[in-house]
């Protein structure tokens, strides 16, 4: 298993996740007053495979649910992996969710 590092840089508005201190992916957000709207998640060509999406999926996503933010998943990866892993359906408001097929 590699070891990917996440962390989220608020001047940038993304979250980015490393692999031996090489950026491995992104996913960037804009904040809301109640909401976390995100916008585009992608992962470097040479790390795809290593589950470096999943990875920033997962983090970001419980990381809106610790600050009590609701998800508005307008990157299609975060709305596709929410429709894989429904404990996270909860996130997205119920009036929103068929919006992005949740």
């Amino acid at each position: 298993m590699t070891d990917i590092a996440i962390q989220r840089i608020t001047e940038h508005n993304r979250y980015e996740a490393t692999i031996d201190g090489r950026l491995a992916g992104q996913c960037e957000y804009n904040l809301l007053r109640e909401a976390i709207m995100f916008t585009h998640t992608e992962v470097m060509p040479e790390f795809e495979g290593r589950g470096v999406g999943s990875a920033l999926a997962r983090h970001v996503l419980d990381a809106a649910r610790a600050e009590g933010l609701h998800v508005i998943p307008v990157c299609t990866f975060i709305a596709g992996w929410i429709r894989k892993h429904p404990e996270y359906a909860d996130l997205v408001r119920e009036d929103m969710r068929r919006a992005f097929n949740i």
